[in-house]
């Protein structure tokens, strides 16, 4: 979700929630919108008399962007123990948060939750503000294929990338659907959470309900350690894309960057630069919030716009039976460059498979274009969504470069037979 004032958002056919119009850009009102870091708002639920600083975010920036690196860089088994003892963590955090909560808070009605919608950014109608506030649970599914960039790094991938996708929408969904519930019964003074000086209105709730600030911080750090660690996946995967691209000569630099330390196995290179270009990305706040704002809201448009191409080839094979059920016995190369197309051992075939495809491409379109509306029907240049100019522009620059250099150089993805 883009734009200076940033919209708190609970939209599963429940509650749609703006928070209210701020026209300063000092860190003050940035935590109000949602775009102070999470550990920020821990420190300020803590500590009352801190004053936080714009400069303070992009410290924290570096802080995270280097524990990641530490983790990615070291090699060997350390990332997935590290990823499985989160994965601990994440599933007994739960439950450390779900129980207190509900126990001790005061509960709202069903009736409260299930049929009361709240048009606090004066659209001209309730079905336009939920789409446009559909798009901050939208973001919660981005990046769900993560599995797929650590695929040649993994035993089997044809089966296990399918199966950890599918288990991790299923865990995630299940205790994300449960916690968001537990939320909105628990809801408490709506206005009183979307004004707490921490910047996030679950702070606030976790603190009505508890009523500790003690307490609260608890369960706080629990969703802020999680909000940390998922820089260490992020940067895993966002690092093996540029990689792997980078080996298929597809990005300027490619021989340094496709190049593998030979003693941790790791990328290095394309680690570094992956990490480096967020901490010069995290300067940006320091100087204007609207634009880092807006540049975050382009990993919506540009996440689905790279899924929306890959499934809408997907369907057009289906529906003209361009993939094969087995591969021949004359040839041991398919699925690439001048080779067919053979279904692998996951799949859905027939009509259901041309439906999921379709749905799936529909849904994606309604999430690339509301993703480049503002958060409120009255629009000034703070509130505006300018993503859709940062969106373009990449594609631009993308086709001047395939034009002038990438076409003499890419032929497709690199295959090698052992």
């Amino acid at each position: 979700m883009s734009s200076h004032r940033m919209k708190q958002t609970s939209t599963m056919g429940m509650h749609e929630i703006d928070s209210p119009t701020s026209a300063e850009l000092d860190d003050a009102n940035l935590a109000r919108m949602g775009k102070r870091p999470v550990l920020k708002g821990l420190i300020v639920l803590t500590q009352s008399s801190y004053v936080p600083k714009p400069w303070h975010t992009t410290l924290l920036f570096w802080a995270v962007a280097l524990f990641s690196v530490g983790i990615n860089s070291a090699g060997g088994k350390l990332l997935p123990r590290f990823e499985g003892f989160i994965l601990i963590l994440h599933i007994l955090g739960f439950f450390v948060i779900l129980i207190p909560l509900t126990y001790m808070a005061d509960h709202g009605s069903a009736h409260e939750v299930f049929t009361q919608f709240l048009n606090m950014g004066g659209f001209p109608s309730q079905g336009l503000s939920f789409f446009v506030g559909m798009v901050g649970c939208i973001f919660a599914f981005a990046g769900g294929d993560a599995a797929v960039h650590m695929s040649e790094e993994i035993t089997n991938a044809a089966t296990a990338v399918p199966t950890s996708i599918m288990l991790s929408v299923l865990i995630n969904g299940s205790l994300g659907f449960g916690m968001l519930l537990a939320m909105l019964f628990c809801l408490g003074d709506v206005e009183s959470a979307l004004q707490s000086p921490t910047g996030y209105p679950f702070m606030a709730i976790f603190l009505q309900a508890t009523g500790s600030v003690p307490g609260t911080a608890v369960m706080s750090s629990i969703v802020t350690t999680m909000g940390i660690t998922t820089s260490v996946g992020m940067l895993a995967s966002a690092s093996r894309q540029f990689w792997s691209f980078s080996r298929d000569r597809g990005i300027p630099g490619w021989r340094i960057w496709s190049q593998v330390h030979g003693g941790t196995g790791v990328p290095i290179y394309s680690v570094l630069l992956t990490t480096c270009v967020v901490c010069l990305l995290a300067l940006i706040p320091i100087g204007s919030s609207v634009a880092f704002n807006d540049l975050v809201a382009m990993s919506i448009s540009g996440l689905y716009l790279s899924y929306m191409v890959v499934a809408g080839l997907l369907l057009w094979r289906r529906s003209t039976g361009g993939i094969s059920n087995a591969r021949s016995s004359d040839s041991a190369v398919v699925n690439t460059v001048g080779a067919k197309l053979v279904w692998g051992p996951f799949h859905l075939q027939g009509i259901w498979g041309i439906l999921v495809n379709a749905f799936a491409l529909v849904y994606m379109t309604i999430a690339v274009f509301f993703s480049f509306w503002p958060p409120s029907w009255v629009v000034t240049v703070q509130t505006m969504n300018f993503s859709v100019v940062g969106t373009v522009g990449v594609i631009f620059l993308s086709l001047v470069y395939y034009v002038i250099r990438a076409r003499k150089v890419y032929d497709g993805p690199i295959v090698e037979i052992e």
